[in-house]
């Protein structure tokens, strides 16, 4: 049965004030179906009822996981391979020369999910830049669910994870299986420091980044959160430093301080005034 048009409503207002996130007209079937498991979890009949519960205060921790459970947190190892490309045959090489001097790099994955991506990006470090294993390097990984967060501090992958863009060499090299799963070796896992964090609400105080990852995940904000976050990049990343877009984003006609730097198919970015 599907969710009455004022429950459509509450989860669609609900979700852009926590999250900034907007649900079009039209995504009743994703409210449904992402809501419904966490109705049920909660003894309630339907999404309608949950709706109805929520209603009844502004803020608990149900009104977190209903927020939650309608983020997108789809992602995969070197997923759209270009971006991890453009960073072994570019990007890493272009700061190790500039970041010489103090040998130290300040990387972000922000909508990092479940962690495949900052695992990518450590492996490729791993992999391709032995010289890196004597720099610092401050590696900051963050999503809005807590919920994925827990899973990407822990490194465990299914085998359908692990299948989805992960080549079978690097699997067995920096994953060890244990029962049905696979876990992230140490020396990986702890390059990275989880946080949770909401990108549309205000930033806390974080280093000035070499190389932000903020892919996939603009496309589900308003124009408006677009720009205010685009901007809080500006002042994040450092002049010469490089911000990364999925490949159908752009900040185009929203930010004329950024340029495309052309580094293969990637959607690499820089400050304007740098190029």
């Amino acid at each position: 049965m599907a969710i009455n048009p004022k429950t459509f409503e509450y989860f669609r207002t609900l979700v852009q004030m926590r999250s900034a996130i907007v649900l079009e007209p039209g995504k009743e079937y994703l409210v449904e179906s992402r809501l419904a498991p966490v109705a049920r979890a909660e003894g309630l009949a339907s999404v309608d009822e949950l709706a109805e519960h929520l209603a009844k205060s502004t803020v608990s921790p149900l009104h977190s996981r209903a927020v939650e459970s309608m983020t997108t947190n789809e992602t995969t190892f070197f997923r759209d391979i270009h971006p991890f490309e453009a960073l072994r045959t570019n990007i890493l090489p272009r700061l190790i020369t500039a970041r010489a001097a103090t040998r130290r790099l300040n990387i972000w994955s922000a909508a990092c999910s479940t962690g495949q991506e900052p695992v990518t990006v450590a492996m490729t470090i791993k992999e391709h830049f032995p010289t890196l294993a004597n720099w610092t390097i401050s590696f900051l990984g963050t999503d809005l669910s807590s919920a994925v967060l827990a899973r990407a501090k822990v490194g465990k992958f299914s085998q359908l994870e692990v299948n989805r863009g992960l080549p079978a060499p690097l699997l067995l090299k920096y994953f060890t299986k244990v029962g049905m799963d696979w876990i992230v070796r140490d020396d990986i896992r702890t390059m990275i420091e989880y946080r949770e964090m909401n990108l549309a609400a205000p930033w806390p105080s974080l280093p000035q980044m070499d190389i932000l990852f903020m892919r996939n995940v603009l496309i589900y904000f308003d124009t408006t959160t677009k720009k205010e976050i685009l901007r809080r990049v500006r002042a994040t990343v450092r002049p010469d430093g490089y911000f990364l877009l999925g490949s159908a984003e752009t900040t185009m006609s929203l930010d004329d301080k950024f340029k495309r730097a052309d580094i293969g198919r990637a959607a690499v970015y820089q400050l304007a005034t740098e190029l």
